[in-house]
């Protein structure tokens, strides 16, 4: 069977020489197939569902006459390729094709545009800006489509068309009567975003009229609590009262389930009821599609939702908002590994929308926004921030430490178990440590090297079985029991834990206090929220649970081990966590203290001082300085080491690019990968200004490789939060 012929973009290279290409007629059949085709625009440009590179472009292909009415742009197709039957979507019907033949359309699933212009043209951008295909990425945008929905859809549709002409009908003098004789017609609810939030917040009142007038503002909010009337989420969703009062939609992206549970609460307060509808996977396959029915039909104008709900096809869309685009659970787990706060981003500069990024740590990407001017910062006053939130403590300052000289050394500091015992009275006190699990690593009592299992070498842990009392050592690759550990170097048979979990930190802490119920909040058991009496609750980094009043106290743990990640990002991560927990805790005028038990540092410091700003203004500043992300574009070339370099000196990147590596990616020494033949990694730095020619050449150069098969695929990733 003949080959479908590509075009670069929709539209481009159509020429209208009947002698040079295929121009369909009314009533006429294709020459080649014999298929009766439509009698206009016969041609249609189909995007194909497949990860191959060289296959990320249009493809045209005839529509037949019986296909004519359903195949409209933004539909679900089945197309023939290369012999095979692959799914698609089409992205526009054309007169003319350069080719004179055309392989006819299989099959039109449903007749429901599911894929709109605007996350279409976004879908491109973020292939382009990624490095990836347009396929992947509308793999993401566009649920599964389930067939029973499709129907009541399309009948829907139906009945609004006919009554839409009814009322035209009607709309003749004598209905003007009637409208003149004071029939009354209800407008559409409006939004109550009720007494303002960001009365501390200088500019936040500007930013907030011009939502509601209409207008397009850029901004970074520095939220200051996590609970109560005042919390992030009650912020956010006035700001989506006000952009509705516009009568324009709004998209707000939230990283976990948790959150997203209370968003919904708080935009159930201010919107009026139906006006909007949640997005994400989690939700299965029927309601998260039905949702996304009810946004395209132009019902709802107002989304919220995990990572997909940035491509939501929101009619007029007037405001886009990332909350904590910090969290890595924003990053998309597949190709291209694309960030919701870039996705918005992006989607903002196609529709014209406001912005608004709000965390209570700042993130240096959202740093570079304020930075360039780009965005306004939204901050509250100094006199209201420590009106507002809770006194930090840090166990490594010289008058904790005049106190208690034996505090660095102690997981647990005196004074922090002072200040639990004291909280308890009052309230639930929170405890953050960074692990899940009992211990999760286990060392020679003697000679400190790290416990691997007999069987496959594996590092042990200590467990404890569900019910259980009694904790065994088992390998975290094999499972196997160890019942008889010798330390491969010395021989010491004893063991010592160098990392503590959730599991093991919860039981230390219910014989200290033994009259106090002990809450864990961890792993596949995940708290949303736990009751406003006294009680130890202890979390796992993510997995703090919300109490209505606020937290007593909080503990911070394992602070140091957090700083000292072997990663670019590991301060600001740990001041991005710690904020997180110490916000969920009543402000200093009720009492509430935050302790922090790591060393001495200028996150500690921030912590201390509240000031996410200046944090993000030093960071910002240094990376500015070093040239690194994000003040500078980042791509990461991963695959075999001849591969790599064969795609590096095939780009011929300018000399303002800089370059690092190859070097090898590790693999652990034994276990799962350690037979495999390493991959090799470099990375390239590259300015802004540059970045749109140097991700397109690679974005090409990947295409030309695929489609010649040269050598072994190169994973080309960009802007990778862990490649650094």
């Amino acid at each position: 069977m003949d080959q479908p012929q590509p075009h670069d973009a929709p539209g481009e290279g159509v020429q209208l020489s009947l002698l040079s290409g295929f121009v369909a007629r009314e009533r006429v059949a294709d020459p080649h197939s014999g298929v009766v085709l439509a009698p206009s625009l016969a041609v249609a440009q189909v995007i194909i569902d497949s990860p191959l590179p060289h296959l990320d472009r249009v493809f045209d292909y005839s529509v037949p006459l019986e296909l004519d009415a359903e195949a409209q742009p933004g539909v679900r197709v089945r197309v023939k390729f290369s012999g095979q039957d692959l799914n698609g979507f089409l992205a526009a019907r054309i007169a003319v094709s350069e080719s004179d033949r055309l392989v006819p359309l299989s099959r039109v699933y449903s007749a429901v545009p599911v894929l709109a212009p605007q996350v279409l043209e976004l879908a491109h951008r973020v292939a382009a800006r990624y490095c990836g295909t347009v396929a992947d990425v509308l793999r993401v945008a566009v649920p599964p489509r389930v067939a029973s929905l499709d129907k009541v859809y399309l009948k829907k549709a139906a009945d609004d068309a006919t009554q839409a002409d009814v009322a035209a009908a009607a709309a003749s003098p004598g209905a003007a009567a009637a409208g003149a004789a004071g029939i009354p017609v209800e407008p559409p609810a409006a939004a109550k975003p009720g007494h303002s939030l960001f009365a501390d917040y200088p500019h936040a009142e500007d930013f907030l009229t011009q939502l509601a007038m209409g207008a397009s503002p850029k901004g970074v909010l520095g939220a200051l609590s996590g609970f109560g009337a005042h919390s992030w989420q009650h912020q956010i969703a006035q700001a989506v009262a006000y952009c509705q009062l516009s009568g324009r939609g709004a998209i707000v992206v939230v990283p976990d389930l948790r959150d997203l549970e209370l968003l919904e609460r708080a935009c159930a307060d201010v919107l009026p009821e139906g006006s909007f509808v949640k997005l994400t996977a989690d939700d299965g396959p029927s309601l998260r599609y039905g949702n996304f029915l009810r946004v395209l039909s132009g019902d709802v104008r107002i989304v919220i939702g995990t990572r997909s709900a940035a491509y939501a096809p929101v009619a007029d869309l007037g405001l886009v908002c990332c909350w904590d685009d910090g969290d890595e659970l924003h990053v998309e787990r597949r190709a291209p590994y694309q960030h919701s706060r870039d996705v918005l981003l992006l989607r903002s500069e196609v529709e014209g929308a406001a912005v608004l990024m709000a965390g209570h740590s700042r993130s240096s990407e959202s740093q570079r926004l304020v930075a360039t001017g780009w965005a306004q910062e939204i901050v509250a006053a100094r006199p209201s921030v420590r009106k507002a939130t809770a006194r930090v403590i840090s166990t490594s300052d010289s008058f904790e430490q005049d106190r208690d000289p034996a505090a660095a050394l102690a997981r647990l500091p005196h004074r922090a178990w002072v200040t639990a015992k004291a909280a308890l009275k009052f309230g639930p006190v929170l405890v953050q440590v960074a692990r899940t699990g009992y211990a999760p690593g286990l060392a020679c009592q003697r000679c400190r090297e790290v416990a691997r299992c007999r069987h496959c070498a594996g590092p042990l842990m200590q467990s404890r079985a569900p019910g259980s009392t009694s904790t065994m050592v088992t390998c975290k690759w094999c499972g196997q029991a160890e019942t008889a550990y010798s330390c491969g170097t010395c021989g010491f048979h004893q063991l010592r834990a160098i990392a503590v979990g959730a599991l093991r930190t919860a039981e230390e802490l219910g014989r200290a206090f033994p009259s106090v119920p002990v809450v864990s909040s961890s792993g596949d058991h995940i708290k949303a929220t736990v009751p406003d009496r006294p009680a130890i609750v202890v979390a796992t980094i993510g997995a703090e649970p919300v109490a209505p009043r606020g937290y007593a106290a909080a503990l911070l743990l394992d602070g140091d081990s957090m700083l000292r990640r072997e990663s670019l990002r590991a301060g600001e991560e740990t001041l991005r966590r710690w904020m997180n927990a110490a916000a969920l805790v009543r402000s200093a005028q009720e009492g509430g203290i935050v302790v922090v038990t790591a060393e001495e540092s200028v996150e500690v410091s921030s912590l201390v001082r509240w000031d996410p700003a200046g944090h993000a203004e030093r960071e910002f500043a240094l990376r500015h300085e070093l040239g690194l992300p994000p003040a500078m574009r980042l791509a990461s070339l991963t695959g075999r080491e001849d591969d790599v370099a064969a795609f590096q000196a095939a780009l011929k990147l300018p000399d303002a690019v800089r370059s690092i590596g190859p070097a090898p990616v590790p693999y652990p020494a034994s276990g799962p990968g350690a037979d495999e033949i390493p991959d090799y990694r470099t990375i390239l730095l590259f300015p802004y200004s540059m970045a749109a020619a140097v991700t397109a050449d690679m974005r090409a150069l990947k295409v030309s490789n695929a489609a010649r098969r040269i050598g072994s695929p190169v994973q080309v990733r960009c802007d990778g939060l862990d490649v650094l």
